[in-house]
């Protein structure tokens, strides 16, 4: 019999400023809380006229980015010549591996337009870090949304797979990752939790019941205790249904030095980084 999975840790949502000066609100990533290979969890929610500065040119390395758009649009422009722009229900991976500069703005004719999405960091195992960059843009038709039950709700598969759907993100290193959307009006999502695999769940709407955990609320993330064996993860909505994203991850169980947006394994590989991006070298796609 499958176990039921239990909620070891509630980290609710810290509101600071990112980029050219846009509030975000972080859970994963906070206080340097991770869950491997999760690094960071930020949500952007405000009227896009309030991020008109959005987030300019900024470098990474050693680590893979996923915006999921929610609703508004934002556009993408990076240092090997990927741009596109990710509108709402749309997500983008962005593995930057050995270095890539890009900037983020967002998109909009009206300054009231709701500017709605979050952005997660997974950490790229040591054999890939240094690897090529590569960039995905999907818009939202490109992922499969299921029905949960008779009507109860939907899920929207980006990474992984559910009920014999595949989500159209293509994970190019090792560890598997599992991404889904759950918009539930009432009742109960349930999704399996593979053996070993971290897991947690953010709210980012309504309210219910996360796994053992009631009161369920948003702007926070509630993080499954871990297991040895396959794990059940139930949701259930409250009275004004449940708005969540469920992540969860194969970890690397590898050393984690961070300095921003450089995630390499030793403090040596991120002097490396930072020499590398002021001497020009950062993000040359000549060099192997």
């Amino acid at each position: 019999m499958t176990a039921s999975a239990a909620i070891k840790s509630v980290v609710r949502g810290s509101h600071m400023m990112e980029g050219a000066g846009v509030q975000i609100c972080r859970t994963i990533g906070a206080g340097g809380i991770r869950v491997d290979p999760f690094l960071m969890l930020d949500e952007l929610k405000l009227p896009a006229g309030k991020a008109t500065a959005g987030f300019p040119d900024h470098p990474h390395r050693g680590m893979a980015t996923c915006t999921i758009m929610l609703s508004g649009s934002m556009e993408h422009r990076d240092s090997i010549g990927n741009s596109g722009v990710i509108k709402g229900g749309g997500v983008q991976w962005m593995e930057a591996a050995r270095g890539i500069i890009h900037s983020e703005l967002p998109v909009a004719e009206d300054p009231n337009e709701l500017l709605h999405g979050m952005q997660l960091w997974i950490n790229l195992p040591r054999a890939h870090k240094m690897g090529k960059p590569r960039y995905q843009d999907i818009q939202g038709s490109e992922i499969p949304e299921l029905s949960i039950g008779d009507g109860r709700g939907t899920v929207r598969v980006l990474a992984g797979e559910w009920d014999g759907k595949a989500g159209p993100i293509r994970v190019h290193h090792s560890h598997r990752v599992l991404l889904l959307d759950v918009v539930l009006e009432n009742g109960i999502f349930s999704t399996t939790i593979e053996s070993g695999h971290n897991c947690f769940c953010y709210v980012y709407g309504g309210s219910g019941t996360i796994g053992d955990k009631e009161n369920a609320g948003p702007q926070t993330a509630y993080v499954v205790a871990p297991a040895e064996d396959v794990q059940e993860l139930s949701v259930e909505a409250g009275a004004d249904g449940l708005k969540c994203l469920v992540i969860a991850g194969e970890p690397l169980n590898e050393p984690v030095v961070q300095h921003g947006p450089f995630v390499m394994n030793t403090e040596q590989e991120i002097q490396q980084a930072f020499f590398d991006y002021r001497s020009g070298n950062f993000a040359r796609d000549d060099i192997e």
